[in-house]
């Protein structure tokens, strides 16, 4: 039986994993520091206080963890506030399966790029919790944001399912012992492990269902 879904925002609801690359590979540039080929695979998943010391630490830019969170927020904001890139049909998929299960959302976006997503596509009220990583001791692929979101929602794990598009995301939502349906980005594809650990996997928002989440929840 299914309690609750819940989704992540970032490659599921928004198409704003490009928008985040494009902004943090630019910043690393500008600042003096060097992008790696798997720097957007690491980046998928963390919070912003991770991700910040990670451009600071390991990338080699001039700049102060707590600046380097600030000045890259700040200029997402600035493209929010142009253009929030809404993945086609998200949110119908939202609002169909609000009228069946109480949502949440657990998203690694910092709390006011939430906010400003979910003004912008509409969403607001669709969402019983939402929650930041910023706002839990740990990241994805830690469990911490899955598990806060479930226990707010009032709902056990077990009985959630979470919609996540990336790896560390799908990891995230496993270890809290949610089942999950994966929608990889076709850029960004999920790495086998996570990909074996997701109940389902389908091709696009568009394929979910109340329905395909009844059967992922054991309601056949």
């Amino acid at each position: 039986m299914t309690d609750a879904v819940i989704f992540d925002l970032d490659g599921v609801i928004v198409d704003s994993e490009p928008v985040w690359e494009e902004v943090r590979r630019h910043y690393v540039a500008e600042h003096g520091g060097t992008w790696q080929p798997d720097s957007q695979r690491r980046l998928m998943g963390m919070s912003t206080g991770e991700w910040a010391r990670y451009l600071s630490a390991e990338l080699g830019v001039d700049r102060t963890p707590e600046q380097v969170a600030t000045e890259v927020v700040d200029e997402m904001a600035r493209r929010y506030l142009a253009h929030v890139p809404l993945i086609a049909g998200a949110d119908l998929v939202v609002r169909g399966l609000a009228g069946h299960w109480p949502l949440g959302l657990a998203s690694s976006s910092p709390a006011r790029l939430i906010e400003a997503a979910l003004r912008a596509t509409g969403l607001t009220d669709a969402f019983a919790v939402t929650l930041s990583t910023e706002q839990v001791a740990r990241g994805k692929p830690a469990p911490d944001v899955y598990l806060q979101v479930a226990e707010k929602l009032g709902a056990a794990p077990d009985r959630c399912v979470a919609i996540e598009d990336s790896s560390n995301g799908v990891r995230s939502a496993s270890a809290a012992g949610t089942r999950v349906i994966a929608v990889p980005h076709a850029s960004y594809p999920i790495d086998p492990d996570a990909r074996r650990l997701a109940a389902l996997v389908i091709p696009a928002i568009g394929a979910l269902t109340d329905q395909v989440v009844r059967e992922v929840g054991g309601e056949a």
